[in-house]
């Protein structure tokens, strides 16, 4: 069962990502957006590489997380690949 948030583009989904919040209609968790915004991709230029969104959604995915900062740190950081894992670069 999908549950809506205050953000129009929002949701949760229990069978999608465990309940993380994503954009409406899609498995994009609102972190994807957010990480891409922190490298330094402007909002205008996501869709270039997340092309199955929209404008609106990624400012409602921006959004959410204005909104939402400590929440979306935790799955941003649950979802980090270890260090350990990826190696050191030579």
């Amino acid at each position: 069962m999908t549950t809506s948030t205050q953000h129009r583009y929002i949701v949760r989904d229990p069978h999608i990502l465990s309940g993380e919040p994503i954009v409406s209609g899609t498995r994009t968790p609102v972190r994807a957006i957010v990480e891409l915004w922190r490298m330094g991709v402007a909002p205008e230029e996501i869709p270039s590489r997340l092309p199955h969104l929209t404008m609106a959604q990624i400012f409602d995915a921006l959004s959410y997380f204005s909104d939402n900062q400590a929440e979306i740190a935790v799955y941003i950081e649950r979802n980090r690949i270890p260090e350990s894992i990826l190696g050191t670069p030579r």
